[in-house]
């Protein structure tokens, strides 16, 4: 590892190898808080935007092994009378695999990075972002195709919350994050940030904090560290946050292509052998790339808005490049 050193040009955040126990190269550049002069470290706390949604898709899986949800379960089930637009067979499993067909209030076939509709203050829980999702119709019938919705996924979320009777970030708590020992990772208010987390910046130097929901739900908002990350493969991967074959059924390639060769599972990217977390928003990149057969996760997590899922790509071939011994 010592020749192999990630493209940190216009960086700012941290890049991690790691393979089971050892970190194989770490580093952290730039500024978590430009005000502060506060450099960033390993060990900070970074926003994963639509990263968040693996961690979705495993509470709702973790709620269909405890029986409460199953994938056929209809979404108008739980939402009863909210969000009318959407159509009565679009189920569970429409929504984790982005094949619902449903209006999407974020819709990145048409504009990524579009301001929300609600003022960011007033999205603090899940169920205040049911207004900010009404009123979208029916892109395509349900499992005609795929086609990313991040509103799918807070309904994922509002759903979660509905069955279980808790808040969406206590599910996500105790059913991921507490399993995988994720100590670091959590849903902070974007306006109360914990010490150790970093401010995103966008392109014109200023903070994103009138641009992200105050509050994190279904797709967006979680924060995590590249440590958590690297725990959170690893014990997915031996079972520990759900039965193996629910995590058979999070990396099952359902799209072969969802857009740039990649496959799509349950809110998994999927790269021949890699599974992929990746997010990005107003100044938040996050990527999470992991080899199985190796036991390798790259991470590149960012503060700014910067292209980072090739330079994680390239890292990974890197370490994991002919000779490099798989893990035991």
């Amino acid at each position: 590892m010592a020749d192999v050193v990630p493209d940190l040009e216009g960086f700012s955040g941290v890049v991690s190898a790691r393979r089971g126990d050892e970190v194989l190269g770490e580093w952290a550049v730039g500024f978590a808080d430009r005000t502060a002069g506060a450099p960033n470290t390993p060990r900070t706390r970074f926003g994963l935007a639509s990263g968040t949604k693996t961690f979705t898709a495993l509470t709702t899986l973790s709620l269909i092994g405890d029986g409460l949800l199953h994938q056929d379960t209809r979404a108008r089930e739980i939402l009863h009378d909210d969000l009318p637009l959407i159509a009565d067979d679009v189920t569970v499993d429409h929504l984790l695999t982005h094949t619902s067909g449903i209006g999407d209030y974020l819709d990145e076939e048409v504009d990524a990075l579009a301001p929300l509709s609600v003022p960011v203050q007033r999205l603090d829980s899940t169920p205040a972002y049911l207004p900010m999702l009404e009123g979208f119709p029916t892109k395509f019938r349900a499992g005609q195709r795929f086609s990313y919705c991040n509103g799918g996924y807070v309904v994922l979320a509002i759903i979660a919350e509905r069955v279980a009777g808790e808040p969406f970030a206590d599910l996500v708590r105790t059913r991921v994050f507490e399993p995988a020992d994720m100590e670091a990772s959590g849903f902070p208010r974007s306006d109360l940030l914990p010490a150790g987390t970093a401010t995103g910046y966008k392109q014109d130097g200023r903070t994103n904090v009138f641009e992200l929901p105050v509050v994190g739900s279904g797709d967006g908002g979680a924060h995590s560290t590249a440590r958590d990350l690297h725990r959170f493969w690893q014990a997915l991967l031996a079972g520990r946050i759900v039965h193996p074959s629910l995590v058979a059924l999070l990396t099952e390639r359902v799209t072969a292509d969802a857009g740039d060769g990649l496959g799509y599972g349950r809110g998994v990217w999927l790269d021949a052998e890699d599974l992929i977390i990746a997010g990005g928003d107003h100044g938040v990149v996050a990527v999470s790339r992991h080899h199985p057969p190796t036991a390798t996760t790259v991470t590149g997590l960012a503060n700014v808005e910067v292209p980072t899922f090739a330079r994680v790509r390239e890292l990974m071939r890197a370490v994991t490049a002919d000779g490099v011994v798989p893990a035991e």
